[in-house]
């Protein structure tokens, strides 16, 4: 019981931390269309288990990694260049979406098995 109440607030901070973006992605001067139209561009990432579960993880990762993501956000800000800092926010903001809806940052082991907890239906077969 304590562990879904947990695990509801920290999806509302998720929450929280989306609508953070889009707030942030109206002081940046791109027409409001282009947030919704780039918000699952970082799912991209995931042809990178088309190589290996080691690949996958390290590509999807990087493209999902909010540390990365504020740098960015950051970086374009401080030396005025917009588009990166538009970078930066659609991924935390793709970052924090999929953090609601239990998506994580991936393990190498393969691509159900992320920071938090496994996903999708175990048949029972193994992937490698």
């Amino acid at each position: 019981m304590e562990s879904q109440r947990m695990n509801k607030l920290l999806k509302l901070e998720e929450l929280g931390l989306f609508i953070l973006t889009i707030y942030l992605f109206t002081l940046l001067e791109y027409p409001w269309w282009l947030f919704p139209l780039l918000l699952f561009v970082p799912d991209i990432s995931i042809l990178g288990y088309m190589g290996s579960d080691l690949t996958g993880a390290y590509i999807y990762n990087f493209l999902h990694h909010r540390g990365i993501a504020v740098i960015l956000y950051i970086a374009g800000i401080t030396i005025g260049k917009p588009l990166l800092a538009l970078i930066g926010l659609i991924i935390f903001a793709h970052s924090s979406l999929d953090r609601v809806f239990g998506y994580g940052l991936k393990h190498t082991s393969g691509i159900r098995n992320t920071h938090l907890g496994s996903i999708g239906k175990d048949d029972g077969h193994s992937t490698s």
